[in-house]
């Protein structure tokens, strides 16, 4: 007696769902992404060997490029009325300052948010004199813990 074998049925995938679904987790993952906000003015940093995080909020900017000329950027809540209805949200804000008034700029920061930590970033090529009177200035108001942002040096 012989074995009839069976014919085989070919199975066939819709990839159809599949790939909407990919596509749909794509635009989900793009619409919520929060990249890094621009900065005020870039500036090419020193190098150092130390590594430090930063956190991604409660940070007031002091950048120092390489005309000398001082920012203060921080990011504040701030109501904005859409459609009659007043609405929270956040906005980057953008101080042009001077030596003499970049403390007091610090200062109407940390009135609103006490803990916000102070990050100066300045160019590798600004002026030693300009670097001296912003902090001579943030001393003279007891701020005296802050950080400098630095590129890492790679070992050769």
């Amino acid at each position: 007696m012989s074995i009839k074998k069976k014919r085989r049925v070919a199975i066939r995938i819709d990839m159809t769902p599949m790939v909407d679904i990919a596509f749909l987790l794509l635009i989900f993952y793009m619409a919520t992404t929060q990249f890094k906000p621009p900065e005020a003015k870039a500036v090419e940093l020193p190098m150092s060997h130390s590594q430090i995080e930063l956190p991604d909020k409660d940070v007031i900017y002091v950048t120092v490029t390489k005309l000398d000329s001082i920012y203060v950027d921080y990011i504040e809540k701030v109501d904005v009325n859409i459609d009659g209805q007043t609405v929270q949200t956040s906005a980057r804000i953008v101080r042009t300052a001077s030596p003499e008034t970049v403390a007091s700029d610090i200062i109407r920061v940390r009135t609103r948010n006490p803990r916000a930590l102070v990050v100066v970033k300045a160019d590798r090529r600004a002026s030693f004199g300009v670097m001296q009177d912003v902090m001579k200035e943030m001393q003279l108001n007891y701020m005296e813990r802050f950080l400098i942002i630095t590129d890492h040096e790679t070992e050769v």
